[in-house]
């Protein structure tokens, strides 16, 4: 995206969301003071009988590719409304996401979702105590979408804002709307754009433990998908194949890297795919020649192969860290091949087996708005100088 382009992006936006902030309309009230009143209070100190910082309202913000999110949460775990404006008919003939598109489709769907997001919770800007919004990593043209409605809503309203890694966000997102807490754990992202395994001693302390070395599990799903010519994104499709493939008819290569490595590597299985399809050296000519049920014997074994790699890996972090629990998150924690290998794993050796929930899989403003929370109530806010970054 040029600079012209986004600087006309952000000034029209901020135009379009400012009608937004000056006339939100008010739809229902907290029973104590106002959040307005509540946030002045916790700002100056004075938290007796106004404002609990572990009990706030938090409007969270997700632009970070090709959603369109916002949700609101109360204290990090219960969420009132969750509104996600899905782009997938948008970018589908293109096979991926196309950065230009989506940022426009989030400046058409902005305001929108955010209204809806209100009008679900029961919710008028004077219930909202912070704006909590994604500002990296992800498609710095999306992002930017997200963090000038988040600070322009954060000056109309008089809020805190709240700068939200979208990964740390994935990491919380298993723990929506549980009454315990998984941490500590081995975490587990995996969606299209990130494939890490993490050390969560708790949300403070979240240690890198490895990651892919090339491609995520999710862009290898999607990759699979289009040499299987099935639609966008790939990754559902092939979980349904799947259940009706044998899984054991193709024995695809599950690359472990070292003996101790929790590092992953998904772009040799990519290949071996597709050479097993068109042939070794060969890209076209092959799939026409395989009939459906061969079709679904091929996604089944990739995706027991993928499954396979994951589970181990994770297995192998439970080792290393001596940890007893283990949350997984991200779009293709969705899997339900994975959900299951995992699950069954994780009794095996007796340890708690978290996965977020379907709608906390994907891209979400409620994961946004519950790690604001924690962010929140800990001081950390930011300033209406905050950016949005691509890493």
């Amino acid at each position: 995206m040029s600079p012209t382009t986004t600087t006309t992006q952000r000034t029209i936006f901020t135009r379009i969301l400012l009608t937004l902030a000056t006339t939100a309309p008010t739809i229902g009230h907290l029973p104590t003071n106002t959040a307005s009143e509540r946030t002045t209070a916790w700002m100056d100190g004075g938290l007796a009988g106004c404002y609990d910082p572990f009990m706030a309202t938090i409007l969270g913000i997700e632009t970070s590719c090709d959603e369109t999110a916002a949700a609101v949460v109360v204290d990090g775990v219960r969420v009132l409304s969750n509104v996600v404006a899905s782009q997938i008919d948008l970018h589908a003939k293109y096979g991926g996401v196309v950065p230009e598109i989506a940022s426009r489709a989030h400046i058409e769907r902005m305001d929108g979702v955010i209204a809806e997001a209100l009008e679900r919770a029961d919710c008028a800007s004077d219930d909202i105590d912070a704006i909590a919004v994604t500002c990296k990593p992800g498609l710095v043209g999306s992002l930017l979408i997200g963090v000038t409605a988040a600070k322009t809503l954060a000056w109309a309203w008089g809020k805190p804002l709240v700068g939200v890694d979208h990964v740390r966000a994935h990491v919380v997102s298993p723990a929506i709307g549980l009454d315990e807490s998984p941490w500590p754990c081995v975490g587990l992202v995996v969606s299209g754009g990130h494939t890490s395994l993490y050390r969560v001693s708790d949300l403070d302390t979240i240690e890198l433990l490895g990651q892919t070395t090339d491609d995520a599990a999710g862009e290898a799903f999607d990759k699979v998908a289009t040499i299987l010519d099935l639609p966008y994104p790939g990754g559902p499709h092939i979980d349904r194949l799947a259940k009706v493939g044998d899984a054991s008819r193709v024995r695809f290569p599950r690359t472990m890297l070292g003996k101790e490595s929790l590092d992953f590597s998904f772009s040799g299985i990519k290949t071996a795919v597709l050479y097993h399809v068109h042939g070794s050296g060969k890209t076209s000519g092959g799939l026409e020649k395989l009939s459906e049920q061969e079709v679904a014997d091929v996604a089944a074994s990739f995706q027991a192969a993928v499954v396979d790699v994951l589970v181990k890996k994770t297995m192998r972090a439970l080792d290393a860290t001596g940890l007893e629990s283990v949350a997984v998150s991200g779009g293709v924690a969705a899997n339900s091949g994975l959900r299951a290998g995992m699950d069954a794993a994780c009794a095996e050796r007796g340890v708690r087996f978290f996965a977020a929930e379907l709608a906390y899989c994907g891209d979400n403003g409620a994961m946004i708005a519950a790690l604001g929370d924690h962010e929140f109530a800990r001081g950390r806010v930011a300033d209406l100088a905050l950016d949005a970054s691509p890493r």
